[in-house]
């Protein structure tokens, strides 16, 4: 059924709610959209999904914010770079964040009210082979449908520090646009260069810089040489082992 001429449908059989890719509707803040409904219905809860042209969010409380998250202000996809939960002694809690703007690739503060929902974009993984990168983009590729698809280096940041021509991996989507990649929580690197191993080193305290096949420069042990394959954190960047 359609609500007040605000575009709104809602399918019987999913519970979920659509809203067309109309040009006048995309520009209508998304607080505002839901707004108006639960005001017409008062079914529209926290958690719920909803379809916006191509892609999908569900409401969440800002409390629950998480870094690395992807969330939707207006028509811009923000990634959560940095977040504090701040209580000032008078006044109401809030959280700041520090936020990427992935089409853009601009940084942006925003500061939420505790009592703020905020719309978190449903992103949808893809196992993809990461083929090369050109200087205007990385690239991979569907490993079943063979299509290719590029991000730049603003949308994936650090990631890339963690990617191997013809590695598989698996990239996000919103809808059918890609939006970051989601690493594993160890990949294993080869040594490109090191200061020569110490004799008859084997405690783990003696450290020493190691690069790795992807520019990465991590700290390892002192018995570590050049050619070794080593198993890195992709969440800390810290050696954990020798492969």
């Amino acid at each position: 059924m359609l609500l007040d001429g605000l575009g709104w449908c809602r399918p019987q059989d999913t519970g979920t709610l659509s809203l067309p890719a109309y040009d006048n509707l995309a520009a209508r803040p998304m607080s505002e959209v839901l707004t108006a409904y639960a005001t017409i219905s008062g079914s529209v809860s926290r958690g719920a999904r909803y379809t916006i042209g191509g892609g999908s969010v569900s409401s969440i409380q800002a409390t629950r914010l998480r870094k690395g998250m992807l969330i939707k202000l207006g028509d811009d996809l923000l990634r959560l770079l940095e977040l504090t939960h701040l209580t000032p002694g008078k006044g109401r809690a809030f959280v700041q964040a520090r936020m990427l703007n992935i089409r853009s690739g601009a940084s942006a503060d925003h500061k939420f009210r505790s009592e703020d929902t905020v719309e978190r974009a449903v992103l949808d993984d893809r196992e993809m082979q990461y083929l090369y990168e050109d200087g205007g983009g990385y690239h991979f590729m569907d490993t079943e449908t063979f299509e290719q698809t590029h991000m730049s280096g603003d949308v994936l940041g650090n990631t890339t520090r963690y990617l191997i021509p013809n590695g598989l991996i698996r990239v996000q989507f919103y809808g059918e646009e890609p939006v970051g990649i989601d690493l594993p929580q160890t990949v294993e690197l080869k040594v490109e260069d090191t200061p020569p191993s110490i004799k008859g080193a084997t405690a783990s305290a003696q450290i020493k810089p190691a690069k790795l096949e992807t520019g990465l420069v991590v700290q390892v042990p002192a018995f570590i040489n050049i050619g070794d394959t080593i198993r890195v954190n992709t969440e800390t960047g810290d050696y954990q082992s020798r492969v």
